[in-house]
């Protein structure tokens, strides 16, 4: 029963992306869903979390935002997952080391802020180390297509390679990093469109001042705005710049452009608008990086 009811957790998290977008609340995690009049819960008290219809093994493993652990990924692509507290025999740990054994498939919350996770999975136990409290966890592709005709995972597939293990990983650790960065960065902003004011989340992202390739891209809520998808493709194709002051300007062919409502009330109108800022004055756009991309607006005009 307990790998149907992992299968159908993968197939749950699935729906609540649709719905929420990749980083998911955690209320909604603790909540979780109903499996035959018994309430299977993702996350709980415990970054080691074992529903309570499930007997041993957890379903997932946490790491809390400004938790009390520190996890880390080494250079051949794997999660370093520090145990709960400092007896590698506590069952939370215990269960760790059965998931290795069965080559159970769990998920991982990783916790982007306060309340706010990124799902990964499904992911594996692949080394433990109790002397040093943490197991190394994978996530591995080949586990995820590793399915029987019941639907359930295969567990005598052998790992994937090594080069494609490392592969996968930097790919989770760039997902780890642009959502940890439009997170914050939408959140400074209240949940709205810096320049139109829109509310709704799963229109708004966090666009980069300065490239996050280029020198002082760095990931930061200062070299970030919330930017509705229309004014985000706008400003990264210079129809729109934002001024050192603050101030919008909007490209000249397009200010003399003729056509229907979005083009007047969604771009023309916001020429010499000021921009919406951040209620914590440390979270403001930083002023030498708009000037450096202001320069570049005016450039492509």
């Amino acid at each position: 029963m307990e790998e149907k009811i992992r299968n159908i957790a993968f197939l749950w998290l699935k729906e609540q992306i649709q719905i929420y977008g990749e980083v998911l609340p955690r209320k909604i995690l603790e909540k979780g869903f109903e499996y035959r009049n018994q309430r299977v819960t993702l996350v709980g008290p415990s970054g080691i979390w074992k529903p309570k219809v499930f007997e041993t093994m957890p379903i997932s493993i946490t790491s809390t935002y400004e938790g009390p652990y520190e996890d880390k990924f080494t250079d051949d692509g794997l999660l370093i997952y520090r145990y709960r507290g400092m007896d590698p025999n506590h069952r939370d740990n215990i269960g760790l080391l059965e998931a290795m054994k069965s080559r159970t498939p769990l998920i991982y919350f990783h916790g982007i802020m306060r309340g706010r996770y990124l799902p990964v999975w499904p992911v594996f136990v692949m080394q433990n180390s109790p002397e040093e409290l943490f197991c190394m966890v994978a996530v591995d592709p080949i586990f995820a297509f590793g399915v029987n005709a019941e639907g359930y995972f295969r567990t005598e597939i052998k790992e994937s390679s090594l080069s494609v293990r490392k592969y996968v990983m930097a790919y989770t650790k760039q997902r780890l990093h642009q959502s940890s960065f439009r997170e914050k960065v939408i959140f400074a902003y209240d949940n709205r469109c810096s320049l139109c004011a829109l509310g709704h989340r799963e229109l708004l992202d966090a666009a980069h001042i300065i490239p996050d390739a280029d020198e002082g891209g760095e990931p930061i809520i200062q070299n970030g705005l919330s930017l509705c998808k229309i004014h985000h493709a706008a400003f990264d194709v210079n129809i729109i710049g934002i001024s050192p002051d603050y101030l919008v300007s909007v490209r000249e062919d397009i200010l003399l452009e003729h056509d229907g409502p979005m083009l007047r009330y969604g771009l023309q109108e916001l020429e010499k608008q000021k921009l919406l800022l951040p209620r914590k004055k440390e979270n403001w756009p930083d002023k030498e990086r708009l000037d450096m991309r202001f320069h570049n607006f005016q450039m492509a005009g």
